[in-house]
């Protein structure tokens, strides 16, 4: 086994694992509403689909139109709902979203990147910009919550809570092996 295997497992066994809990999610969360169960049904698309990814090749799979179509569509949910909610903060929604819309954009770009459809330097360039968005968000979910936990570890409502540190963790998580795998070449 060659160590791009190991890596492909590794990603392979992320991806489900977050797609496992997204789908939990939306099946378990009540009062999210219909805008979190969207949320978590795309995550859980978007998870399912990275989990099998590494082992194909450019060619497998859905043509990249399908696929590139309904992960920009994925990609405006989460800008649009923001700015079209009644709750809170227009602008506080729309930076929290940014993030889970910049990785749907980055599944839009994966089957396209390896096209004829950019020249060499562009997608560089997009792959690169995509690439350093994705870390600085996992980088800040992964470790925002580390001096809360130490304190905390006895209150499992912190742990399993809406957008407490189980969430960061697999929002995190996720950034990083999207990043991961913009990076890689299959």
């Amino acid at each position: 086994m060659s160590a791009t295997d190991v890596v492909h497992g590794m990603l392979t066994a992320l991806f489900a694992a977050a797609a496992v809990y997204t789908l939990r999610r939306a099946v378990v969360t009540r009062g999210s509403g219909w805008r979190g169960l969207s949320d978590s049904l795309l995550h859980t698309v978007m998870a399912s689909a990275m989990a099998v990814m590494p082992w194909h090749q450019i060619d497998d799979g859905p043509p990249p139109g399908r696929t590139t179509f309904f992960f920009v569509a994925a990609a405006l949910w989460f800008p649009l709902t923001a700015v079209l909610s009644l709750r809170g903060p227009r602008l506080a929604g729309l930076v929290h979203r940014s993030p889970h819309a910049v990785g749907m954009v980055a599944m839009a770009w994966m089957p396209v990147r390896h096209g004829s459809v950019t020249d060499a330097h562009t997608g560089d360039m997009v792959t690169g910009v995509l690439t350093l968005c994705l870390l600085a968000y996992a980088l800040r979910s992964l470790t925002r919550d580390m001096p809360r936990l130490r304190g905390a570890a006895g209150d499992v409502r912190v742990s399993i809570g809406i957008g407490g540190p189980c969430d960061r963790f697999w929002h995190g998580s996720t950034a990083m092996g999207t990043a991961i795998m913009l990076l890689m070449h299959h």
